[in-house]
């Protein structure tokens, strides 16, 4: 390998626009799809295609050469199916015999702050997560799998609720007929996301677990009524409710990573929207 190798498992709404900055950081960039009527995409924008499936037994795949890279980003969500606690494990557990015999030497695991329940109050890496939903408990038990391995190093993001690009945060609102919550939101852009990921492979940082949110935290009756306002839709029904609530602290990343929030606030990013609508 001339240059260095980033290899992307699971090129969907956050692997490509990441594949694509990599590549303009002069990266080489191999990236994983489960189809390969997906393949013509990826080599369009300059990505190495592989077909991967991943299944809690097995891996599926059209050539390993895909773990022959210098650096594995993991970025599979657990899908949400019956017995994914103990399904999404054993899918990750599926890598660690490649990674082994590949040599890969560092990893990151896009994880996410379903980690932490719903009345956690401030939210930090060091604390101890008992998840309310059966995702959130796999992907701890997912993280803690590839942290107690000492063969290769293991960054874990946990990234807030993702808006950005075509994820117009007014479509929360249609899915949704339930009140809303008077609590603060943790969101983070999808530009924010590349950024943080290409921060940790630049600044060379593993063996960490960070917290990935705007450091504001609007209430999501000011976000979400926002985002209804620009999109034409009615005002959300707000819960009168005293409610239990979580904010997620990035300072840890903002530090080891002297990183600046291109969205500070995810209202910054509904301004964008609003400018852009005109």
């Amino acid at each position: 390998m001339d240059k260095e190798t980033v290899s992307i498992l699971g090129c969907g709404w956050l692997g490509v626009p990441l594949a694509k900055h990599l590549l303009e950081k002069g990266f080489s960039v191999k990236g994983s799809v489960t189809s390969p009527e997906k393949f013509g995409m990826l080599s369009d924008a300059g990505i190495l295609p592989f077909q991967i499936v991943l299944s809690d037994t097995e891996v599926i795949m059209d050539d390993p050469d895909f773990f022959n890279c210098n650096v594995l980003i993991i970025s599979i969500p657990p899908r949400r199916i019956e017995g994914i606690k103990k399904y999404y494990p054993a899918q990750i557990g599926q890598l660690i015999p490649f990674l082994l015999n590949f040599g890969i030497q560092k990893v990151i695991f896009i994880s996410s702050t379903s980690v932490y329940p719903e009345d956690t109050g401030t939210a930090k890496e060091e604390g101890r997560n008992i998840p309310d939903k059966a995702s959130g408990k796999a992907l701890v038990l997912a993280e803690n799998l590839l942290k107690n391995l000492t063969d290769f190093e293991t960054t874990i993001i946990r990234f807030g609720g993702l808006i950005g690009a075509d994820r117009n945060p007014a479509r929360f609102l249609l899915k949704s007929a339930q009140p809303i919550a008077n609590a603060p939101v943790n969101l983070i852009h999808q530009e924010d996301c590349i950024g943080i990921i290409s921060a940790i492979i630049g600044k060379n940082l593993w063996g960490e677990t960070l917290n990935a949110c705007c450091p504001e935290h609007p209430l999501k009756k000011d976000f979400y009524g926002k985002a209804a306002q620009i999109s034409g839709l009615p005002e959300p029904i707000i819960s009168n409710e005293s409610e239990s609530f979580k904010i997620v602290d990035s300072s840890k990343l903002q530090r080891l990573l002297k990183y600046k929030f291109k969205y500070s606030s995810p209202m910054e990013y509904l301004d964008d929207l609003e400018t852009n609508k005109k």
